[in-house]
């Protein structure tokens, strides 16, 4: 009789609406309600739990776009820094070619093309050996335009080129070095150029012409007649130039020619 008892057991649960008289009752047996309360008891924990690790996966997961853009960021800027040291390194190795440039009486004539310089050719040249033998009329110009070493720290880079256009090659030598007419011919023009600087630009035989840049002192006038291997100007650094250095060109019937193809080292 107990036990019976103890299975009609229940749980009244009255509602009363505010503003009536009349209020409903339910009646749950007890094992119901107790079940009830444990299932809402795991559900409630079941979606604390759900909470407590969904979301941080969901924020992580809505992070991964961003992380890998922000990888792809990375690496390109790794890959700029690595270019900028191999281009730090050039410099370096120019710059110290420069210093033993600069204490060397007699250095060798050519030296080897480095695979990092493919537009810069690495060639220096030499002071002439002997007297200097020089045309007194108009000629070609086929003269090294400097009587001491120099060092040519950028080739010619023709229009097209995705580099910066050069027309010319440039040539590292200290202020004040005597610049020679690489033949012979008239001065076609003188003056400053917000790029070349103090130029001389010569008129030779052929249809050629030589263009003489970043001077620091021009000792020639237009219409001169100049015989080859005249002191023409003093090199310098003017115009849009960063080192003391010397800009030389040749042209024939307007077209730019590679000077280290043209002129003769022997002088």
């Amino acid at each position: 009789m107990r036990k019976k008892k103890s299975r009609d057991r229940a749980v009244t649960i009255v509602v009363h609406t505010d503003g009536e008289l009349d209020s409903r009752e339910y009646r749950v047996p007890v094992w119901a309600f107790e079940a009830g309360k444990w299932g809402a008891i795991v559900i409630a924990l079941l979606v604390v739990l759900f909470f407590a690790f969904a979301g941080p996966i969901s924020r992580a997961a809505a992070r991964v776009p961003g992380l890998e853009r922000e990888v792809t960021r990375l690496e390109d800027e790794n890959g700029r820094v690595q270019q900028l040291a191999a281009a730090l390194n050039r410099a370096e190795a120019n710059y110290q070619e420069l210093r033993q440039l600069l204490g060397v009486k007699a250095p060798p004539e050519k030296l080897a093309p480095t695979a990092d310089l493919p537009r810069a050719t690495a060639v220096r040249a030499r002071a002439p050996a002997g007297p200097l033998r020089s045309e007194t009329g108009p000629s070609v110009p086929a003269h090294w335009p400097l009587d001491v070493p120099g060092f040519v720290t950028r080739g010619q880079v023709r229009p097209g080129d995705p580099a910066e256009s050069h027309p010319g090659i440039d040539i590292a030598v200290p202020v004040g070095t005597p610049v020679r007419a690489a033949g012979g011919g008239v001065v076609e023009a003188v003056g400053t150029d917000s790029a070349y600087g103090l130029f001389v630009l010569l008129r030779h035989s052929g249809g050629y012409e030589t263009m003489y840049g970043h001077a620091s002192r021009l000792l020639v006038q237009e219409g001169d007649a100049v015989p080859a291997r005249q002191v023409i100007a003093l090199s310098g650094s003017s115009g849009r130039s960063t080192a003391p250095h010397l800009h030389f060109e040749i042209r024939r019937e307007g077209k730019s020619l590679d000077p280290l193809t043209v002129v003769k080292q022997e002088n």
